[in-house]
């Protein structure tokens, strides 16, 4: 027996070895088969929609029943629908998925001859939702990703049934400035990463206690952000010159509406959680301890059943 076990820890050894070279040594060829398992595993596949000049990437899976709006969720900058995965896990279930690479990221691509700021994004958002054919939605979205979500609801209150904000929306101006607000104002774009150092230190920034991720896709996010370095400052200044656009916007939006702020967020301090109390009819806001600027991220299982215990409350 003792020599079965020995031999079998041998032939292990001799089959997985090499594989585990690979794993780091090749991760790319690894990046690709990971993510079509974790999408999967929440029922969702990648399709593909031209709209404009992009071909639109994006995410959809779920059982949404017939006269249920769907969940569309927004990434936030310089991400990508994967971060929504894990979120989506608990809710396919129960409702019809969709999440976008907003043109300009993810492997929806960036055109020199384009504009992406938000009013831009906004109107890209509108036409997305034409294409597929979709009237009226759920939208949820994290930074950036909630910007749009709220100004897309504030300008067509009739195709939004709820806005759900999963982590702080860029836009409003905190009481408490947070660690990012500190480093713009010292004249640096501390989400633009031109080296290992600085993505790790961006990674730092946005995560209070950064989830696992396999070593393949998060090579693959770095080298993605290290090769759009130059690319993504264009971005960053157009966002830039709308630094608080919806201090003077937020309080159009009339839909329900869920914050969940991470109580940790270096990115933007969650103390700008008690204006969207002051400034939002009858919201639901909860501040989330320990966790960071990507609540969808950190902690995925608990922000979806908060978001699908608010859904529940909409429902006739």
């Amino acid at each position: 027996m003792k020599r079965f076990a020995l031999g079998l820890t041998i032939v292990l050894l001799f089959v997985l070895s090499p594989l585990a070279v690979a794993y780091y040594s090749l991760p790319q060829h690894f990046t690709q088969p990971l993510l079509d398992v974790n999408r999967a595993l929440s029922g969702l596949s990648e399709k593909t929609i031209t709209v404009g000049p992009h071909a639109v990437h994006y995410l959809e899976g779920g059982v949404g029943d017939a006269g249920k709006e769907p969940l569309v969720l927004l990434h936030g900058i310089f991400a990508e629908k994967d971060h929504w995965v894990d979120f989506a896990r608990p809710l396919t279930g129960r409702y019809r998925i969709i999440a976008p690479d907003l043109p300009g990221f993810g492997e929806s691509g960036r055109l020199p001859d384009q504009t992406y700021d938000y009013a831009a994004q906004t109107d890209r958002l509108k036409n997305l939702l034409d294409a597929l054919g979709v009237r009226r939605v759920h939208l949820a979205g994290n930074s950036m990703g909630g910007t749009i979500a709220v100004l897309f609801a504030v300008a067509h209150p009739e195709r939004v049934a709820s806005v759900a904000l999963i982590g702080a929306p860029h836009g409003i101006r905190s009481p408490q400035p947070s660690r990012m607000d500190g480093l713009i104002d010292a004249g640096k774009a501390p989400l633009i990463a031109h080296n290992t150092a600085e993505f790790a230190q961006m990674m730092d920034l946005v995560f209070a206690k950064q989830p696992f991720l396999p070593y393949p896709i998060l090579q693959a996010t770095e080298q993605a952000a290290l090769r759009n370095a130059d690319s993504n400052m264009r971005l960053w200044n157009a966002q830039l010159k709308d630094r608080y656009l919806l201090d003077g916007r937020i309080t159009g939006l009339q839909q329900p509406t869920l914050v969940l702020w991470g109580g940790q967020d270096q990115v933007f301090d969650a103390s700008g959680a008690e204006l969207l109390r002051n400034r939002l009819k009858n919201p639901q806001i909860e501040v989330l301890a320990g966790v960071g600027h990507l609540p969808m991220m950190e902690a995925p299982s608990a922000t979806a059943q908060q978001y699908a215990s608010f859904l529940d409350t909409l429902r006739p």
